[in-house]
């Protein structure tokens, strides 16, 4: 984007997310240094207004974009190809799409996607590192838990340096336990206790991660093989008690939200997201507790 007149004095432009001021009288651009702070004088000019406006806005249109990969991701939802190509010129998409970990209609369609073509598909990197073409109808970008080369990927990823706009490959991911391992529990008491300042603290904490509140819980819904699971972490009243504790983490599925699931019902991923909200939760709190309360 080029430098833009603000008054007889100045010029200003958007440069990396932010306006930027510089003298108008500079001879070349080189000799036009940017002022550290803009201009008391030109604050409230139109151009300088309209531009900050117009980097909100990106900004908002950046974050809608990672948060619908993330969405896609954390249901593993089929994504038209047709989608991705006409999206992936915009580099707010760009950002969010480059790198996720894509699979086409065969085992062997796996990679980390590099490129969005209308005429040409989608050109993705696989573990040889070799550069590939999927031209399925619809592609999924697995949450990892489903993904069965998971370790390979990072190792790859490391390797090459890869950085994923949204959090895929190295999601923390907990693996659901065996039916003999829960029996008919439907609570998880693994990080319950967690301790907070106020309840004001506890809720602000929660939806800085995304969640929701809803009553005496903090939730999170799943969607889960086509099924919609909700998890939820209990938390204390914030009419009773100065201070705020988390409780247990349990789960219900749309059909019926006021049952609690049985642990060995919830699927993989619903499981494994339901954990790390749990667990995020507890990494946030005011003070460390031995036992949940």
């Amino acid at each position: 984007m080029g430098w833009l007149a603000a008054g007889d004095t100045y010029e200003v432009a958007l440069v990396e997310g932010r306006v930027v001021a510089r003298s108008a009288s500079a001879k070349s651009p080189a000799e036009g240094k940017r002022e550290r702070t803009l201009p008391a004088e030109i604050r409230d000019r139109p151009e300088v207004v309209e531009l900050q406006r117009f980097a909100e806005w990106l900004d908002r249109h950046a974050a809608e974009c990672v948060a619908q990969v993330d969405n896609w991701m954390v249901s593993s939802l089929p994504v038209p190809t047709g989608l991705l190509t006409r999206v992936w010129p915009d580099e707010a998409w760009q950002s969010a799409l480059r790198d996720v970990v894509v699979v086409g209609e065969g085992p062997d369609e796996v990679g980390f996607l590099r490129d969005a073509d209308e005429s040409a598909g989608l050109r993705v990197v696989n573990l040889d590192g070799e550069t590939v073409r999927l031209t399925a109808r619809t592609v999924t970008m697995p949450h990892p838990v489903l993904l069965p080369d998971l370790e390979e990927l990072r190792a790859f990823a490391a390797e090459s340096g890869v950085v994923q706009g949204v959090e895929q490959i190295h999601r923390a991911t907990w693996p659901a336990p065996g039916e003999s391992d829960v029996g008919d529990t439907d609570v998880v008491t693994e990080f319950a206790g967690a301790e907070y300042r106020s309840w004001f603290h506890l809720s602000a904490r929660a939806t800085s991660l995304g969640h929701s509140i809803s009553g005496s819980s903090i939730v999170h819904r799943v969607r889960d093989a086509g099924r919609v699971f909700t998890a939820r972490v209990g938390m204390s009243d914030p009419y009773t008690e100065e201070k705020a504790w988390t409780g247990g983490l349990t789960w219900s599925h749309e059909d019926d939200a006021y049952r609690r699931l049985p642990l060995r019902e919830v699927g993989p991923v619903a499981w494994s997201e339901g954990m790390r909200m749990a667990a995020a939760l507890h990494a946030g709190r005011t003070a460390p507790t031995d036992a949940p309360r």
